[in-house]
């Protein structure tokens, strides 16, 4: 399959009493794709789904599958944990939604398994999986590092499609796996500070919460990289960096909730335990970055070849 350009992990809207909103999250997977994004992923960390009932990841996975088919986009569903059976049982449940372009799977987590169990994971998951696997690297996250010699084991795997690479900066095991990434090999961005660097070193696209706002914006920096107009994307993604920096002063999905609610596109800015609402004070600075970043425009000197800047994510942004 082909992994590239910008996904959105998207929140999950309640209710101020706490319930699941469908009406938002149709409305936000809508206005993500109308300005830009290749695709959602739906059920990943974003989205809170360790706090979802079973009904409500259904719910989710309904509405995402509708509006991706739609929109003929991609959908990336979050399916595993670090049991292999479990996440086995699992991504073979994604089989009731044809839409599921692929499965992001997360590296065994607390547990703590050694390189050469986490190949053999995501090795039976993969011959299991209707759908190809996306592997979600990211070791604050799961307490594993995995060096660059694993990293290239796991991407020459049958039925694995690529890899959000979140392992907080570009370290020496990236830049060894971005030096010889197998062809078929998707490898997205997933952390919004470090999107553009490793877009630099080839990445074909990124999974960026931040793009909740601002979509266009994002999507045209994820063109501007593999156009190879390397000035205008490193331009628009510096100054990206303080929007993306500010919707993550307090953990994700707070500050991104925050705002949408701010700009009235979900109910509430409710999140559940035990994450807390984000504060005022930090909403107000990604507002503020948002708005300063809106007001410098991002359009000049982009090449042809990236998505047109504007739509309602920049509005909204301003």
């Amino acid at each position: 399959m082909d992994l590239t350009g910008l996904y959105v992990p998207l929140i999950t809207p309640f209710t101020a009493s706490g319930e699941l909103a469908p009406d938002a999250l149709e409305a936000l997977a809508h206005q993500v794709l109308d300005d830009g994004a290749a695709g959602v992923v739906a059920l990943g960390t974003t989205g809170e789904p360790a706090t979802l009932t079973e009904a409500e990841r259904r719910r989710v996975l309904d509405i995402c599958s509708r509006v991706c088919r739609e929109h003929s986009a991609a959908l990336i569903a979050g399916a595993g944990s670090n049991d292999t059976a479990a996440s086995a049982r699992a991504l073979a449940g994604l089989s009731a939604w044809p839409e599921v372009s692929a499965a992001l799977t997360v590296v065994p987590y607390y547990t703590r398994p050694s390189e050469a169990g986490v190949v053999a994971h995501f090795t039976e998951l993969a011959a299991a999986s209707p759908v190809p696997l996306v592997i979600y690297n990211i070791p604050q996250r799961t307490g594993v590092a995995i060096g660059w010699r694993a990293l290239r084991r796991l991407a020459g795997l049958p039925n694995i499609a690529g890899m959000k690479q979140a392992v907080g900066g570009v370290d020496a095991d990236t830049v060894m796996l971005m030096g010889d990434v197998p062809e078929g090999f998707a490898v997205l961005g997933g952390d919004d500070l470090f999107a553009s660097p490793l877009l630099a070193l080839g990445a074909s696209g990124a999974i960026m919460a931040s793009a909740h706002v601002c979509t266009s914006a994002f999507a045209a920096m994820i063109a501007a990289w593999r156009a190879g107009a390397a000035g205008p994307a490193r331009d628009l993604g510096h100054r990206l960096t303080g929007p993306a920096a500010a919707l993550f002063a307090e953990p994700n999905p707070t500050v991104i909730k925050g705002v949408l609610h701010a700009q009235g596109r979900i109910p509430s800015p409710a999140v559940r335990l035990p994450l807390l609402a984000a504060s005022a004070a930090s909403v107000a600075a990604a507002q503020e970055a948002l708005a300063g970043f809106a007001s410098a425009g991002m359009s000049a000197g982009m090449p042809a070849e990236a998505p047109p800047a504007g739509g309602s994510q920049a509005n909204a942004a301003a």
